[in-house]
């Protein structure tokens, strides 16, 4: 009997099953080896009777403010009460997804319809335009000491970048006395996302521009780094460290200002579209998740549930999940009173860990929204799934055991035997794994698929173990 050991190898669905890689890694996180679990998501705010499309928090000094938003209003997150309370100004508003910056003091505000809106950390009670010559705008950031808004004016001027005035997020005058200017980009197409930091990023429908602040009298250099590669869409952007992340109509991409580095070819891209409803593709949402050093993207499937995507960027591996979570976006933590628990439910009941940052305030938190609640990924592991690619035994391998290297926990398994790679793939009998960690399984064939569930309060999984014999011919 001979013992193979098969480490847990890069989940890449666009390649073929017997090069090594896994066919399925689900609802778990890639690391340096093997697998870790992804967390279930769990409520954080109480429910505000609105679908909310995001969510993000603003610090300054020590005071952390949680909001969310809507199509119709802007709330805040009660720490008190776990309520979302309405903060819009007077009449609310119409629009889609919000998208938000935060100024010095200043969190700021854009959806396309109403002008930039602004609320001052633990000083405002509603919020309100910015200036009353505030532009509309669909996207906005900051870069450098500006605030930049592009795609204005309803759709109008889909193509232009406007900024503030140097250290005056209130002052959007063009003139001698003011650093305030607009760039109209002739090629690319619609202006799809935005990113800030150092440099701009303006991400176009077919192509990226890097926007360098230059002084007077031009004030911003603008600048071609790619032509053809765009965003398809502003929610599938996401920036940390420097590097935005986004997906073109052909793929995920990473651009760090100077070059464009696709991140999903001949990996997951091909997965990604013939999985997604494209059509429904103004859903997607990408965040950030530095903790865990991961990019994850939320979108719809084609079965019109949610999946995830996720990019762990130190790795450069994938990994996918699903999830009920309607859009995701990266959060901190306001504190939540003691007299505010009771509204999470019982001590048994409450799915986050007692020492979890999600309970301190000022704490980052990969968060989303679901429905009209603010959700955090602070729960239970989910149910993973991981599916091994085809491994050939000989003509007449028989798989007698099965080990998995599972840390804090146990597993299930099961085989798919075939005898030629184009038969059918049917998984046999479950079979849990003993005390031992050992799994005894019979199946027979050429090439091997491995289906390992791992259970428990499991923190990571490395390998399997198997044994397996040669059948006798006669």
């Amino acid at each position: 009997m001979a013992t193979q050991r098969i480490a847990l190898g890069e989940w890449l669905p666009d390649q073929p099953s017997v090069v090594g890689t896994i066919q399925d890694a689900f609802n778990v996180i890639p690391i340096a080896n093997g697998y870790a679990p992804f967390p279930l998501s769990v409520n954080y705010s109480s429910d505000s009777a609105d679908t909310l499309t995001n969510v993000f928090a603003g610090r300054f000094n020590t005071i952390t403010q949680l909001f969310a938003g809507s199509a119709t209003k802007l709330y805040k997150f009660n720490a008190g009460t776990l309520a979302l309370d309405n903060v819009s100004k007077s009449g609310n508003y119409s629009g889609s997804r919000w998208y938000f910056t935060q100024f010095g003091s200043v969190v700021i505000a854009a959806n396309s319809v109403a002008k930039l809106q602004a609320w001052t950390i633990n000083s405002s009670s509603l919020f309100a335009d910015l200036a009353a010559a505030a532009p509309v705008a669909k996207f906005v950031t900051t870069v450098r000491d500006f605030v930049v808004c592009a795609n204005l004016d309803n759709g109008t001027n889909p193509n232009k970048v406007q900024w503030s005035d140097l250290n005056g997020e209130t002052n959007w005058t063009s003139g001698a006395a003011s650093q305030s200017d607009f760039q109209i980009i002739p090629d690319g197409g619609n202006i799809t996302g935005i990113t800030g930091g150092e440099f701009g990023l303006v991400l176009l429908e077919r192509g990226i521009v890097r926007m360098s602040y230059v002084g007077s009298p031009y004030f911003f250099q603008f600048d071609n780094i790619s032509r053809g590669i765009g965003c398809i869409d502003g929610g599938s952007v996401a920036q940390y460290g420097g590097v935005t992340y986004f997906l073109s109509d052909n793929g995920f991409y990473a651009c760090d200002g100077k070059s464009v580095e696709p991140i999903g070819t001949e990996k997951v891209d091909r997965f990604f579209f013939s999985n997604a409803n494209i059509n429904q593709i103004d859903t997607i949402s990408a965040a950030a998740d530095p903790i865990n050093k991961l990019v994850v993207w939320n979108y719809q499937n084609a079965n019109g549930g949610r999946s995830l995507l996720i990019y762990n960027w130190q790795m450069k591996k994938w990994s996918q999940g699903s999830t009920d979570v309607d859009y995701i976006a990266p959060a901190a933590t306001s504190g939540v009173t003691l007299e505010a628990l009771d509204s999470y439910g019982t001590v048994d009941s409450i799915g986050t860990s007692w020492d979890d940052r999600v309970w301190s305030g000022g704490k980052y938190l990969f968060a989303g929204v679901d429905g009209g609640r603010i959700v955090t990924f602070t729960g239970a592991n989910s149910t993973a799934k991981l599916i091994m690619g085809d491994i050939e035994t000989g003509y007449n391998g028989v798989i007698q055991l099965i080990r998995a290297q599972v840390q804090d926990g146990s597993f299930t398994a099961s085989v798919a035997s075939r005898r030629q790679l184009q038969d059918a793939v049917t998984f046999g009998t479950t079979v849990t794994a003993s005390s031992e960690g050992r799994a005894p399984v019979r199946s027979a064939g050429r090439y091997h698929r491995f289906y390992i569930t791992p259970t428990g309060v499991w923190s990571n999984i490395l390998s399997i173990d198997i044994d397996s014999e040669t059948q006798g011919t006669r």
